[in-house]
């Protein structure tokens, strides 16, 4: 018995888990958050300032920082509870003087009052022995929280690169939008002007006038409207990039190009990539897990414990042979009555385990729906961008023949403003419409799980 014990104390000491492991998860984890960040896939977009941004936004942003954190929080958990696996070791020492202040009988043996030392210093060991494997059990179902954990973080990584992508785009938009707002205030402006003068020659009505001065208000609305949609980009951008001041780098629209043969069909199995996908699968074999262990622990668990060390009675024999200290037992335990609680707590675990089944269940049917509506926003998106770049085609037509006309002298001036004007409100909508197209992908791209798309296409 005295080797087993002096074997179990070994094999304390000697698990120690080596640092170059620690090391080699933390070159992992890097490795893995490089792929979230899915660099190839933005690449395809041509802008190498969002590129950039996006750089900046893995090293920078908060929320990555706190999504890496809680995998190194969830990887301690699950070393705690491997720990619960292996011997324990403990040193508790104990030193005391004790003072007798009343005679005892033991029989006819008296015992005076007196005072007494005592010096113990022993290494305490125990060992639970895993022979249902609950806590093998265990382990096995914290590390399956830990691979939720996981999955939370790619989601987050998914999810910020997509928001930002979008906004940054939303604020190029932004731009090109407040610039053809304020050409067309000087339009309206022009336009004002000439009417007044046509008021003044008694061509034009008052109603005319006020018309088109309340126009002229209405575009100066807008362009304070699309002003302050511009900030408000701006601000959230340098959120993400944990900047407090600063202007927000950015393409031209001009530069902005549309990703060309993006699917037009994604089969469904295309769901199985996403995070939360992952996250229910997982979440069902944790439940699992804990489902058995609370079916184990109605039964009998068995703990093999011992101590060796020192115990005297005065400090210069403390390290004599007779002072030495050792004891070992082996101690099974078994609750006989307990009001019913481990019954109830299997009871809860199946329940657990059948509402993880559901959210699984769920989950599926989430996910194809946003999948389905994401790809049909896309070709809707896309049907409007070809349509409204039909109507501008149409409109720059309609302007190059009224400026014709005012060449011969069959139009006026105020013909060829308000067909300018037509031309520019079209732009709008051209403009619009392109960047809509452009987040459409991007929705896309996110509702696959951050898949690159071009690569589902081999998958249908």
């Amino acid at each position: 018995m005295k080797k087993i014990f002096i074997y179990l104390l070994i094999i304390a000491f000697t698990f120690i888990p080596a640092n170059a492991r620690q090391t080699k998860k933390d070159i992992e984890h890097a490795q893995n958050t490089i792929m979230y960040l899915n660099l190839e896939w933005w690449e395809n977009y041509k802008d190498d300032i969002l590129t950039q941004h996006l750089k900046e936004l893995y090293e920078s942003n908060y929320d990555l920082k706190n999504a890496e954190l809680k995998i190194k929080e969830n990887e301690k958990l699950v070393k705690m509870q491997f720990a619960d696996e292996l011997p324990q070791l403990s040193f508790d020492g104990y030193i005391a003087r004790t003072f007798r202040s009343s005679i005892q009988r033991y029989g006819n043996m008296v015992i005076p009052s007196y005072a007494q030392n005592n010096f113990q210093l022993p290494l305490t060991a125990s060992y639970e022995i895993d022979i249902w494997g609950k806590n093998r059990l265990k382990t096995k179902s914290t590390e399956q929280y830990l691979e939720m954990v996981k999955q939370a973080e790619r989601a987050t990584y998914i999810a910020l690169t997509s928001d930002f992508a979008a906004e940054y785009f939303n604020l190029i938009k932004c731009d090109k939008l407040l610039s053809i707002q304020k050409e067309l205030i000087a339009i309206q402006e022009e336009i004002v002007a000439k009417t007044e003068d046509k008021y003044s020659a008694g061509l034009a009505t008052i109603n005319d006038l006020i018309a088109e001065q309340k126009m002229l208000t209405v575009l100066k609305e807008e362009k304070n409207s699309i002003e302050k949609n511009q900030e408000v980009l701006i601000n959230n951008l340098r959120v993400y990039l944990a900047k407090s001041d600063g202007d927000i780098e950015r393409a031209d629209f001009n530069k902005i190009i549309l990703l060309e043969n993006i699917p037009q069909e994604i089969n469904s199995d295309i769901i199985e990539n996403r995070p939360d996908f992952l996250q229910q699968e997982a979440n069902i074999k944790r439940a699992g897990y804990d489902a058995k262990v609370a079916k184990r622990e109605l039964l009998p668990s068995i703990v093999i414990f011992g101590q060796i060390g020192f115990n005297a009675y005065r400090l210069n024999r403390l390290v004599n042979s007779s002072s030495q200290l050792f004891n070992a037992g082996i101690m099974p335990s078994l609750d006989i009555f307990a009001g019913g609680r481990k019954m109830a707590f299997l009871k809860l675990r199946k329940y657990q385990y059948d509402e993880a089944l559901n959210d699984y269940q769920k989950t599926i049917l989430e996910d194809i729906k946003e999948l389905n509506i994401s790809l049909h926003e896309y070709k809707t998106a896309k049907k409007n961008y070809e349509e409204s770049l039909a109507r501008l085609n149409l409109q720059d037509k309609t302007y190059r023949l009224m400026t014709d006309k005012k060449d011969i002298g069959s139009a006026s001036e105020l013909d060829v403003l308000y067909n300018r004007e037509s031309l520019l409100l079209t732009t709008k909508e051209e403009v619009s419409n392109k960047i809509n197209c452009l987040i459409s992908t991007i929705t896309l791209y996110k509702a696959t799980g951050g898949k690159n798309l071009y690569e589902t296409a081999a998958n249908i």
